[in-house]
């Protein structure tokens, strides 16, 4: 998916990815410091960085990137604006212990799946209302699970744009298939992971729904 490796691209993409991913992490740190103690957010943060490291560690590669479970938009509804640097410890993690990644675009796969978790953060927060109603959990059942399949569908475009700018700077267009490839590999994804996002969400609505963002928000 989004775990580009090592000089695949220029370094104008990389440079700009760890600018993005610092600035983003530095603003998703100081966001959440303002409604809650991040100290109580770090047993929920470990939680799904497991989650989302265990998910993308099978892999069937394609191209230079790979397609697998990667549940980040499960990842955005449950943390919120923590889930970008989530998802960077992640990626951190699978890159040195694993090589699952390149080091030097750590930065730029952060920014290729954080930013789609943000997204499907945003979008599940369009759903108000109290959780318990039953008519309200079905809404936010469906909503959350077509957040999930849009997260999946915007990291492999993210990604595929990555290919394409390095393609725009020097001049060749080395990465313009493997981008289509790319993006055709995972359209059966964007079903499977909206599934996996609605059915986990139902889940927790009925057990435990203070784990969701979307929950806190709205309770």
């Amino acid at each position: 998916m989004v775990h580009i490796s090592d000089g695949v691209l220029s370094p104008e993409v990389v440079v700009a990815g760890w600018i993005l991913s610092a600035g983003i992490i530095a603003f998703s740190f100081w966001w959440s410091s303002r409604y809650t103690e991040l100290a109580d957010e770090m047993p929920r943060l470990s939680l799904m960085t497991a989650a989302f490291f265990v998910a993308s560690l099978i892999h069937i590669p394609v191209g230079p990137s790979s397609v697998h479970l990667i549940l980040n938009g499960v990842v955005g509804i449950v943390l919120g604006v923590l889930s970008f640097p989530s998802i960077f410890i992640g990626l951190v993690l699978q890159a040195f212990l694993f090589q699952h990644g390149g080091i030097s675009t750590i930065g730029i796969n952060t920014v290729n799946m954080g930013i789609p978790a943000l997204v499907a953060y945003g979008i599940s927060k369009i759903v108000k209302g109290r959780l318990h109603n039953a008519e309200k959990e079905s809404l936010i059942a469906v909503v959350s699970g077509l957040s999930g399949g849009i997260a999946v569908a915007l990291a492999a475009l993210l990604t595929s744009v990555s290919l394409i700018m390095t393609d725009l700077i020097k001049g060749s267009p080395i990465y313009h298939d493997a981008a289509i490839i790319l993006l055709a590999a995972h359209a059966p994804l964007v079903v499977i992971e909206a599934i996996i996002t609605g059915s986990v969400v139902v889940f927790l609505l009925q057990v435990k729904p203070e784990l969701l963002a979307i929950a806190r928000a709205t309770a």
